[in-house]
């Protein structure tokens, strides 16, 4: 089938290369020309693993292609995903839909023949019924079918949680709609991928309804954390406990220093003010998005205290800074909270990350950059690992110990084993372990 997806961020990238693969043509649109010059020369906006080869093997088989120009791009497509930005708006929280409202524009003077048009960014319920009045001003109905597909892929694994889904949700009650996407999909369904056709509401809302419950999950373990420490109870051993419990499962359940990156934390505000406008408030996700902002300078305040309470003066190494590994995302990362703590604290910050390094100067410019964990460490007082990237979980502890001045290390996502910390010469410190 002829696709055209329209956004090429890391939604509509992944999942355009991706359709691709499966066999289908696909064209990726994006008002960057810059990024699409970018594309035509194999150079991604994003770090993800594989996405790259993933890539150049369907433009190398004439599968995959990069466009500017919506109009021409879109007009003798069969399916038109919409992947573009939902923010969180300035001022109140709710999901920015200016980009998926002036894509719909474009297409609606755009499509010659009968297409489905698909919501794929994530939209608050409703979204699609404006999509479909905007669309109808400028069409006749059964030119055009609407459908919700929300994504459901987690950063650093994106390619495989599109090929190997848990489930793929699709929000239509129109047969031919159904069978347009049935089509798309086919590769999977062979694979027997469940595929759950459901009212385009519906869809809408099992996207936030998902990411709000494991934001949750994640919010309630760091409380249980917190309590281990007080109690001298240890939240490994807790979360393995309850995780052995079909009911609720284990992912989700590793304490650490908050959520962040491009989906938890607006999609959580947004879930917020939709229900807060329909007189429904959802208490649960409200405590959940005030508790995780608190924690993430709780953790800048958590170093300061393995410092004996007082930063200032103290040099101390964050080893990395995206909000999790194998992703050069920043947005709402806890290491930004936490630099921030310790600089006002008076600590001078210097810090590493395998992949994030470009885009946390701007967002953190008075944290000195280095190009290694060791001279990221060298004559610290503290070192903090905040990201669990591989490249961290068998640093040579004793390598740490001669070049920090100090001998204090805090593991904020738990990797390493206490004894082994402490006989390296280092006075360990880490989440809901009492240590």
């Amino acid at each position: 089938m002829k696709i055209a997806m329209i956004g090429s961020g890391y939604v509509g990238l992944v999942s355009g290369a991706c359709f691709a693969d499966f066999g289908h043509n696909v064209v990726c649109i994006d008002k960057d020309a810059t990024k699409i010059s970018n594309l035509d020369n194999n150079i991604m906006p994003i770090y993800e693993p594989g996405l790259a080869d993933l890539v150049k093997r369907n433009v190398d088989a004439r599968r995959l292609a990069f466009s500017t120009n919506l109009p021409e791009s879109v007009r003798d497509c069969d399916a038109i995903f919409i992947a573009v930005g939902t923010p969180s708006r300035r001022g109140d929280g709710h999901a920015d839909l200016s980009y998926v409202y002036a894509a719909t524009e474009e297409i609606a003077n755009s499509i010659s023949k009968p297409t489905v048009v698909v919501t794929k960014s994530t939209v608050p319920v409703g979204t699609g019924d404006e999509v479909e009045i905007i669309l109808g001003k400028h069409q006749p109905r059964e030119l055009f079918s609407v459908v919700s597909n929300p994504e459901f892929l987690r950063e650093g694994a994106a390619i495989s949680d599109f090929k190997r889904p848990d489930r793929i949700v699709i929000g239509t009650e129109d047969e031919w709609a159904k069978n347009v996407m049935s089509e798309i999909y086919r590769p999977l369904f062979l694979n027997q991928s469940p595929i759950l056709f459901t009212g385009r509401r519906t869809a809408e809302l099992t996207k936030y309804a998902a990411n709000a419950f494991l934001a949750t999950k994640i919010t309630f373990i760091n409380e249980i954390a917190d309590l281990c420490e007080k109690v001298g109870a240890d939240v490994q051993e807790v979360s393995r406990g309850i995780g052995l419990d079909n009911r609720i499962g284990s992912k989700f359940l590793h304490a650490g220093p908050g959520y962040g990156g491009s989906c938890f934390p607006k999609d959580t505000l947004a879930l917020m003010k939709t229900a807060q406008d329909n007189d429904s408030p959802v208490r649960i996700v409200e405590a959940v998005v005030q508790i995780n902002d608190q924690r993430k300078r709780a953790m800048g305040r958590k170093v300061i205290h393995a410092l004996d309470g007082d930063a200032r003066g103290k040099r101390v190494a964050l080893l990395g800074l995206t909000f999790k590994p194998n992703t050069d995302d920043m947005r709402d990362a806890p290491s930004i909270a936490i630099a921030q703590t310790l600089i006002d604290a008076g600590a001078e910050v210097t810090a590493y990350d395998p992949e994030g390094m470009e885009i946390a100067k701007e967002l953190m410019p008075s944290v000195q950059m280095a190009d290694s964990s060791y001279s990221a460490a060298d004559d610290t007082d503290a070192i903090v690992i905040v990201t669990e990237w591989d490249a961290f979980r068998a640093l040579d502890l004793a390598k740490l110990a001669e070049v920090m001045k100090g001998n204090v290390l805090v593991d904020l996502r738990n990797i390493y084993n206490p004894t082994e910390v402490t006989q390296a010469g280092l006075m360990y410190t880490s989440i809901g372990r009492n240590r």
